[in-house]
């Protein structure tokens, strides 16, 4: 079980922001054009990022938290995963909030 601690906080993360699609109208899931257009550049960045990180040996990863399975240039699947979940929790909270900013009361201006 232990192997699978990093996948199930991603999990967990999603589970907790997943909600906010349905109960505040976050419309993140609705529209998966702009979804992908979004995720495709941060993907690629970070992945470009943790590749050459990993070749440089400038960082590793915790053997006893992830599964094993390793992506190419031995980047681990949780990193991808990590890439793709934490901004789209990110993009759920902010168009949730900002959809809350609009239905509160404007006050007028003094």
């Amino acid at each position: 079980m232990q192997h699978f601690e990093y996948l199930i906080l991603m999990g967990l993360c999603l589970a907790i922001t997943l909600p906010l699609e349905v109960v505040l109208g976050a419309r993140v899931w609705r529209r998966p054009k702009l979804l992908v257009m979004t995720l495709l550049p941060l993907v690629i960045a970070y992945s470009a990022w943790d590749v050459v990180m990993i070749a440089l040996d400038s960082w590793g990863y915790s053997e006893q938290h992830t599964t094993g399975v390793l992506l190419p240039f031995e980047m681990p699947l949780e990193e991808l995963v990590f890439f793709l979940v934490v901004p789209i929790c990110g993009l759920l909270t902010y168009e949730a909030v900002g959809n809350v900013l609009r239905m509160l009361p404007r006050r007028a201006d003094r």
